[in-house]
């Protein structure tokens, strides 16, 4: 089992972060005097910016509002005033211009860091990604790498409706020469950011906007996670949860009412699904025979299909339920409160499957 550290609770934030009453600097956490500090999640991704911009000086930020306003979440929160304003970069509204010339510095030794103020705006670069960004060194015959990032939230914010709600997990982790990344804690987004702005590769770095404030005790001194590798959030031996990014926290809360039911869960976070860490995975069903799949993509073609499908070749003879899968519904996002919580992945159609999977 990993021994990272725990969420104090599954949802709830420590305390509540007002952005305005924050120290200017975005990325000073809480000292807490045991090597630990108190960091939030926006926190924590503002940190690997910070001491990997320290580090390497080829790397920049660039994308909407990043710099000046810190944001539109406050990801970015300082990096201007300490880095200047060569090295933090407004953008036009224009994804497809500043991913093509994110691309293009890569190519030419820069480690460029773009920030999508929301991932349904990446559609708009899509070529750029698929066809220029994920390709260039297979094209090229290795002459150029693309050390990229590509950052910012992904998923439905809280009634924003159908053009700004999409999850692209799957989306992107369809395309060789890609690496996502879908990070639920603080711990787990800046261990997997350092990796990443350290990598040759383009990387999909999939935040999301409503676990920005979770808050998670993490080490002061530097550390770094490795892609592909899965982390236990939470130990069973009934079912198995196979959840990442806000959907972990969705699962941990209706792991904790299945245990008051006599039902054991085990919550399996990927952290990456581009590589996978299937080996986890099957592991964890192994022991519990059965598996639930949460994620806020679409049913349809989503990383719970590719899962099942994995099981299935190495599980088969284990399983004693089919894969459940409890997905985005397949429509477009309400703007209705009460229709978008009917929508989303939410708990109680989590502990619905698990116990569709446990009483059949």
């Amino acid at each position: 089992m990993s021994t990272t550290p725990r969420l104090a609770h599954p949802l709830k934030t420590r305390r509540a972060i007002d952005i305005k009453s924050e120290p200017i600097n975005g990325y000073k956490g809480v000292d807490l005097g045991d090597g630990n500090q108190l960091v939030s999640l926006r926190m924590a991704i503002c940190q690997a910016l910070y001491e990997e911009m320290l580090r390497d000086h080829s790397i920049y930020v660039m994308g909407e509002e990043v710099a000046e306003y810190n944001g539109a979440y406050k990801v970015t929160k300082g990096l201007l005033d300490k880095f200047g304003p060569d090295r933090v970069l407004d953008s036009p509204i224009t994804e497809a211009g500043f991913t093509g010339l994110a691309v293009g510095a890569a190519m030419t030794g820069l480690r460029p860091v773009i920030e999508f103020m929301s991932w349904n705006f990446s559609f708009v670069a899509f070529d750029q990604i698929i066809n220029n960004a994920s390709k260039m060194s297979y094209m090229t015959g290795g002459m150029f790498s693309v050390p990229l990032v590509m950052r910012g939230p992904n998923g439905a914010g809280p009634r924003v409706s159908s053009q700004h709600s999409h999850a692209v997990e799957a989306l992107y982790s369809h395309f060789p020469g890609l690496i996502v990344i879908s990070p639920s804690t603080p711990y787990d987004a800046k261990g997997l950011l350092k990796t990443a702005l350290r990598q040759n590769s383009p990387v999909v770095f999939l935040e999301n906007e409503m676990i920005y404030n979770v808050e998670q005790e993490i080490p002061i001194a530097e550390y770094l996670i490795p892609f592909g590798q899965a982390d236990l959030k939470r130990t069973g031996s009934d079912c198995t949860i196979v959840a990442f990014s806000r959907g972990v926290h969705w699962a941990l809360e209706a792991a904790e009412e299945l245990a008051k039911q006599g039902i054991e869960c085990e919550v399996v976070d990927p952290r990456t699904t581009k590589p996978l860490d299937i080996d986890t995975i099957i592991a964890s069903v192994r022991k519990t025979s059965r598996c639930v799949v949460v994620e806020e993509c679409y049913k349809t073609c989503g990383m719970g299909a590719e899962i099942a499908a994995l099981l299935q070749e190495h599980c088969f003879d284990e399983l004693d339920a089919p894969v459940g899968r409890v997905t985005t519904a397949e429509n477009p996002m309400p703007y209705a409160a009460n229709l978008e919580h009917e929508t989303l992945p939410k708990p109680h159609r989590i502990i619905e499957a698990v116990k569709k999977a446990c009483y059949r």
